[in-house]
């Protein structure tokens, strides 16, 4: 397309032109335009003078104006719009870089956004380039351990859910970890004052299937399970144990320093390893607790999913419901916790494996298993279940 002759220039072929002094065609040959170009020339010139209806070129430009400037209006106010609908979808902090990149795809320049949300474009831009930044995806991945760490043991607080963190390779200061426990809400289940009725206890995760019916009919038929700690010199251990209810028999616990998910797991698996290598011997068994949270975690009930175990709790400050397990840790609160003070955790491990591996299963005789110990009953009983077959 070529480009426009100047204004001057077609104001003084106009003047020509209106003179006479010469046809319209010569003129126009004269000065090198077509013919029709030079009668456009002059109803325009016309149009300005009044001499003609028409839109001058003031008027044009005003009507141009207008139209930018409606325009513009329409686009800030599409701005708001979708700003009050953006930041309205949650109670959450809102980046409002992305709405300008959603609003300049409608086709909303990114300078009308900026000056109406109050932005900068320079760091518009530099988000545009990476949208993720390298610390954002840092303090993502920590967020997403505390949050997994919180979920498994609620107990835990910020420092704890720390240790946690850093152990599974996330490294930050203590003050970093409570910034993103206090913007998640994570906080510990006894770290905030109680209410008049106290604790609210977590839902149960399993219905109650023994209904205080601690008799079976064979092994591995009913589990008890739970958690019991005492002090020491270097602080609490805790101890979880699962009991078989035909013999009595402890077929699995473990021991730590911290009362954690992984603490019920790790029982759980130790049960199963003793009980059935491959887990189908244990295969259907009832596997009852309390509403504690290491037993409603994601992890222990992954496991009972892993092993085909069937879960069962019972009801919230009710010992009655797990009271054939609450009388094993009283022979041991008697036998072994309460004898002496214990100056290091190691040493009440070593006291606690000994009682129960030498004493309660081989040397402590039952009546109710007909004076036999939980080893002499189950070899006892194995035996006839053989024979009878």
């Amino acid at each position: 397309m070529p480009a426009p002759h100047p204004k001057e220039f077609r104001e003084d072929v106009v003047a020509v032109a209106r003179r006479g002094q010469a046809p319209i065609s010569q003129i126009a040959k004269d000065f090198g335009i077509s013919e029709s170009c030079l009668r456009n020339w002059l109803r325009a010139a016309e149009v300005e003078d009044g001499a003609r209806p028409g839109v001058t070129s003031a008027e044009s430009a005003e009507l141009r104006e207008a139209r930018r400037k409606i325009r513009l209006l329409e686009q800030e106010n599409e701005v708001l719009r979708r700003a009050a609908a953006y930041l309205s979808q949650a109670q959450l902090p809102k980046m409002m870089y992305p709405l300008v990149k959603e609003l300049a795809d409608a086709g909303i320049p990114v300078t009308v956004t900026c000056r109406v949300l109050k932005l900068a474009r320079q760091p518009y831009y530099r988000w545009l380039a990476a949208p993720v930044t390298r610390r954002e995806l840092e303090q993502a991945y920590l967020a997403n351990a505390l949050f997994d760490a919180h979920r498994d043991d609620p107990e835990f607080g910020y420092r704890l859910l720390g240790d946690e963190a850093r152990q599974a390779g996330l490294v930050a200061c203590d003050r970093t970890m409570w910034r993103r426990c206090r913007d998640g809400r994570w906080w510990s289940v006894f770290g905030k004052k109680r209410g008049k009725n106290g604790k609210q206890p977590g839902p149960a995760a399993h219905d109650d299937l023994v209904q205080r019916d601690f008799t079976a009919t064979a092994p591995n038929r009913l589990w008890l399970t739970d958690i019991t700690e005492h002090p020491t010199g270097e602080g609490k251990v805790y101890l979880c144990a699962i009991k078989d209810v035909f013999s009595g028999r402890i077929v699995g616990y473990s021991i730590g320093d911290r009362m954690k998910s992984s603490l019920a797991v790790t029982a759980l698996n130790s049960a199963v390893a003793r009980r059935g290598i491959s887990g189908a011997d244990v295969a259907g068994c009832v596997v009852h607790s309390d509403r504690g949270s290491q037993f409603r975690s994601r992890k222990f009930l992954a496991e009972l999913r892993r092993h085909d175990l069937v879960g069962s709790m019972g009801q919230v400050a009710s010992a009655g419901d797990n009271a054939a397990m609450e009388s094993f840790f009283a022979l041991l609160q008697k036998n072994v916790l309460d004898r002496r003070r214990w100056t290091t955790r190691e040493e009440l491990r070593i006291a606690i494996v000994t009682w129960i591996e030498r004493t309660y299963h081989r040397r402590r005789r039952q009546a109710r298993l007909g004076r036999l110990t939980p080893i002499e009953y189950e070899a006892t009983m194995t035996t006839q279940v053989a024979l009878a077959a």
